[in-house]
């Protein structure tokens, strides 16, 4: 028996170990969660991500979380489960079509070939018959595409549970039903809006076509705090060969000489950074009716996060959570 003892936590040890370094390899690579639901949108988010993943060291994490149901009939299902890739199961839940359709895609487009190497994995969770349960697919050591059905009491608890298992740098999602306000946004938040005020990092709503002709546009105050997550979006528009547009808004039009000093030296910044050919907007008004107004020439908005706590954020809400929740186009949320 104390020999059993001793192997059993050698082999807890050894897990352990191999989840630190999972953890820390994890922080070389860009992760980005994309969040299905089966809508057009959602699949618009996953194009995105494929292309932010095509040229860099990078994971895709195709999430579809379903809510728990005792009532499904297991029938020997989990020992099929624990061997078997999801996607040859054969069952017609809504998920596995999903991620299916995702698979498909990718490799339509040639970003997921059938030579890399897969692993299924199978976590029960109580309750329910199907548990938690993710295939990955891996191209040596820089490129994984994972597709996970998650089990969770809500959608949004299931995503946020996931990010924890992370971590990510970017979490991508359909557009909201409802986007409450006030009070109201306390009481009854939908899953993307709690989501998106709850997540420690950056939140995209797709709400349309990433049209690769639209540029992005990149709203700053001239903040330390919103100085850097421009940067961070100019890399990333950079890379994705979109044009970029920085805008800044004045309250009140004697301002306005000041808010183009700020735009010159922000111009400035990412010319150092070798970004050329940026483009800038000054504006005089509300800054949230002014870059909603100016937002429909564009692809997507790009907002910097208040900087406020989670729970400040969750109550009071910000100007970007507000143009998140209103912009009739794409709207990224920079943390």
């Amino acid at each position: 028996m104390a020999a059993w003892r001793i192997s059993s936590n050698d082999r807890n040890r050894d897990h352990h170990a191999e989840m630190v370094e999972e953890r820390e390899k994890r922080h070389e690579r860009f992760r980005i969660l994309v969040c299905i639901n089966g809508t057009d949108t959602s699949y618009e988010g996953l194009n995105l991500a494929a292309e932010i993943g095509r040229d860099n060291p990078c994971d895709i994490i195709l999430l579809y979380v379903r809510r728990i149901d005792q009532g499904l009939n297991s029938g020997g299902l989990q020992v099929r489960i624990a061997r078997q890739n999801m996607l040859d199961w054969g069952l017609e839940l809504p998920g596995i079509q999903y991620l299916r359709r995702g698979y498909e895609m990718l490799l339509d487009q040639g970003y997921l070939t059938k030579d890399w190497r897969t692993k299924t994995s199978h976590t029960d969770i109580f309750g329910d018959p199907l548990g938690d349960n993710k295939v990955e697919y891996r191209s040596g050591k820089k490129k994984r595409i994972i597709l996970k059905l998650k089990t969770a009491p809500t959608v949004s608890s299931g995503i946020l549970d996931q990010y924890e298992l992370g971590p990510y740098n970017l979490i991508i999602m359909g557009p909201p039903k409802r986007w409450r306000g006030g009070f109201q946004s306390f009481i009854e938040p939908s899953s993307v809006q709690k989501v998106a005020m709850l997540s420690p990092c950056s939140v995209l709503t797709v709400r349309n076509s990433l049209d690769n002709k639209k540029g992005f546009l990149i709203c700053t105050d001239g903040t330390r705090h919103c100085t850097k997550s421009m940067k961070q979006a100019a890399v990333l528009a950079e890379n994705l060969k979109r044009p970029i547009t920085i805008m800044s808004v004045a309250g009140e039009e004697k301002q306005l000489p000041i808010i183009k000093g700020r735009l010159k030296v922000a111009k400035q910044q990412l010319k150092d950074m070798g970004i050329e050919n940026v483009k800038t907007i000054a504006r005089v008004g509300d800054p949230k009716d002014e870059v909603l107004t100016v937002s429909k020439r564009f692809a997507m908005v790009i907002v910097a996060d208040s900087g406020k706590s989670r729970m400040k954020r969750f109550l009071k809400g910000s100007i970007a959570f507000d143009i998140m929740g209103q912009a009739p186009v794409s709207v990224m949320n920079v943390r």
